[in-house]
């Protein structure tokens, strides 16, 4: 069968990989820049959706399922982010005779609207922050709620998610602007500028589970832990969480799994969760597969993607709930090309070379680019995502940090400084980081890093030493 693939970068190279291994042919449907991507070289087949801007390639749903079919493909996944929760997204391609991986479009309109997905968990009885949601969106009105749930405040877009649309507000003094950048983010993001207010914990633990359905049963694949995020944007993850007690994941797993129980969830979902003072207050479900995916596959040694594939086929996967039990630890390290004070930067990669001189069967990446690609100015700056697995959490870090300590990335400038510096901070090892860790310690970013001309002369000569051409391997294309 021949599956295309309506996204980007590392997740796009991740199905074609699963795609692969499960006997399928993949076709990536790119825009015009992504032509200098990993995913555009290693997929079976491509076709061309647009132009850089997302919304003229990724977001048009019409062009997306037009090219889909004109591929000859029989079954559209759309990977995270972009149309990957947009229920019309999914309608139109099983109109169109195409098969969505994915979950159904009526749990993508109950989960999507945070504001329905919220009324849900109340009358399941599963735990939610104080809010207002309703439809009267009168500055006035939103003003009064607001002190009513009493500050700290979140603005949030009711149809989005990952950040976008979102304002963290502390004095009624800065409400009205907060309001108007999150209605305008949202409305660009989303096509809708509906928000709700909820409670804002400033300092707690970002937990969520992993769920998967399927048209018999419902699993559940343990936690993960985001703590560690910027501007609610997840940089570190983990599994499973170092912060709970046997009795407190019995507790998130049951509010997971009851919502994915009386929605008759289908395939891969995450339900988040906010931990404070041994509560937990349901957040969101991303009706989708995740970023930080690797971790739990690595823990409970399963595939996800492949799982995914096979769900929407029709076809059994052979989990069996009490034999899904972790086996590490594991964390993921988000890679993204950005300046020492975290902003995007923009580009051409010169070398890459992850973990040179270090040969390690507990070390996996995933990557979207390689060396002479170029890191565009029309997306995420992702470049790879590192993950380690361990037996044990110390030994986890260790290993991730000699990992990254060892990369070497020339032509622009990466976050690898400060992932190293956040794995090796007190409170991430002892595991007491909270939401507020990134403000605390990290705010201002890093000083400057390492010069870009030391790094290529570092590059040159591990290359040397090497002897060996090729800077990156695509593995099971190689």
């Amino acid at each position: 069968m021949k599956i295309a693939i309506a996204n980007r970068g590392e997740v796009a190279v991740r199905i074609a990989r699963a795609c692969f291994e499960l006997g399928h042919k993949s076709v990536l449907l790119h825009s015009e820049p992504d032509v200098q991507t990993i995913a555009y070289r290693v997929c079976d087949h491509t076709a061309l959706i647009g132009p850089g801007p997302s919304s003229e390639s990724y977001l048009n749903i019409e062009r997306v399922v037009k090219a889909a079919v004109e591929s000859g493909a029989k079954a559209v996944h759309p990977g995270f982010g972009f149309l990957s929760e947009n229920s019309n997204f999914a309608r139109a391609c099983k109109k169109a005779g195409l098969i969505f991986i994915g979950p159904e479009p009526e749990s993508m309109d109950l989960f999507g609207d945070k504001i329905s997905a919220k009324d849900f968990c109340e009358s399941l009885k599963v735990p939610t922050l104080k809010s207002y949601r309703k439809k009267d969106q009168s500055l006035k009105t939103l003003i009064s709620e607001a002190k009513k749930i009493g500050y700290p405040i979140l603005i949030k877009a009711a149809a989005g998610g990952g950040g976008r649309g979102m304002r963290a507000v502390n004095t009624e003094k800065d409400f009205e602007s907060a309001l108007e950048s999150a209605k305008n983010e949202a409305l660009k993001a989303f096509g809708s500028d509906q928000m709700f207010l909820e409670r804002y914990l400033p300092a707690s633990k970002h937990i969520e589970v992993q769920i998967f359905g399927t048209k018999d049963e419902v699993f559940v694949l343990g936690e993960r832990e985001c703590s560690v995020q910027r501007r609610h944007q997840k940089i570190i993850e983990e599994a499973l969480s170092p912060s709970l007690s046997d009795e407190q994941r019995e507790q998130v797993y049951s509010y997971a799994r009851k919502l994915a129980d009386s929605s008759n969830y289908l395939g891969a979902g995450t339900v988040e969760f906010l931990f404070a003072d041994d509560e937990f207050y349901f957040l969101e479900v991303n009706t989708r597969l995740q970023v930080e995916h690797p971790v739990t596959e690595e823990v409970f040694d399963v595939d996800l993607v492949q799982a995914q594939i096979k769900t929407a086929l029709g076809e059994k996967i052979d989990w069996v709930q009490d034999e899904l039990t972790p086996l590490d630890h594991s964390i993921e390290c988000r890679i993204y090309a950005e300046s020492p004070k975290g902003f995007p930067y923009i580009g051409t990669l010169g070398s890459l070379i992850f973990g040179f001189e270090i040969e390690s069967e507990n070390i996996r990446i995933e990557s979207g680019f390689e060396s002479g690609d170029t890191i565009s100015s029309f997306y995420d700056s992702m470049i790879a995502k590192v993950i380690c697995t361990a037996s044990t959490r110390d030994e986890v870090i260790k290993e991730l940090t000699e990992f990254l300590e060892s990369s070497f990335v020339t032509g622009i400038q990466t976050n690898i400084p400060l992932l190293i510096e956040i794995l090796n901070h007190p409170e991430f090892i002892d595991a007491s980081m909270q939401t507020d860790f990134f403000a605390k310690h990290f705010k201002d970013g890093l000083e400057a890093p390492l010069s870009d001309e030391i790094l290529t002369q570092a590059a040159k000569m591990s290359l040397h030493q090497s002897g060996d051409d090729v800077l990156f391997s695509r593995g099971w294309r190689s």
